[in-house]
């Protein structure tokens, strides 16, 4: 028997309805196992400026929702934690703190995939800690990954040993990650890894107001863009489809 486009409207609606049902009823077995599924976030901040920076407050936002995340954790460093203001040691020096955290959201949110994120040096920081054995992340995803150290050298050995999925957002005019030279990287990485590139933004990712006139866009709609791009890879790097 064959049923009418509105019919099949009709019960395409009814079947969504049942789901949404189903997700909101944390007593039925189905949400439980859908609800495992959703990520845990650690999102890191970068070298000048704490988790309470405008950036970082709206970029918590923005993964929480792309991510569907049961919570996006964010923490400050010590060296700036409590209004202090000092400069940053290598990044190497604060990845046992970074770990711990990771660890202590893995413990509160056993079953979720765990998630590193990161701004510049935070997503520096999180690729040395998603390389520790103990820490079962399921990928990494570095906003503005500064692949230039402060002397020019280039830093790929972290990238090159990172056995984990890793997803790279960077913009096109970001003096501290040449392009060319992260896809060359990204070729050799032994990990599935993706990058999207944000036309004309900064090394915050930020676009200049001529270069969104030019284009006709907006901040807010690459932005948009990105955490679609991000959302995309993470289902892919969990399974998903």
């Amino acid at each position: 028997m064959s049923f009418s486009p509105l019919r099949k409207r009709r019960r395409k609606n009814q079947n969504e309805e049942e789901d949404d049902d189903v997700a909101n009823d944390t007593s039925s077995p189905k949400s439980t196992s859908l609800v495992k599924f959703l990520p845990v976030i650690v999102f890191a901040h970068g070298a000048g400026a704490p988790s309470s920076s405008d950036w970082m407050i709206r970029w918590k936002d923005l993964l929480g929702k792309a991510l569907n995340a049961v919570e996006v954790v964010t923490f400050d460093y010590p060296y700036i934690s409590g209004g202090k203001r000092r400069a940053p040691p290598k990044a190497e020096k604060l990845v046992e703190f970074h770990l711990d955290i990771a660890k202590k959201t893995a413990a509160k949110y056993p079953g979720h995939p765990l998630i590193l994120a990161g701004k510049s040096m935070g997503s520096r920081v999180s690729c040395l800690v998603a390389g520790k054995e103990d820490i079962g992340a399921s990928a990494v995803v570095c906003l503005g990954y500064p692949l230039k150290g402060t002397n020019g050298a280039v830093r790929d050995e972290t990238l090159l040993q990172l056995a984990i999925p890793a997803m790279f957002v960077q913009g096109s005019k970001d003096a501290l990650c040449p392009l060319e030279r992260l896809e060359a990287i990204c070729k050799k990485m032994k990990s599935l890894n993706g990058l999207h590139v944000v036309d004309g933004g900064d090394h915050s990712l930020k676009i200049g107001k001529k270069h969104l006139q030019v284009k006709g866009s907006t901040q807010d709609e690459a932005e948009d863009v990105a955490v679609q791009a991000i959302a995309a890879f993470v289902s892919r790097a969990l399974g998903g489809s």
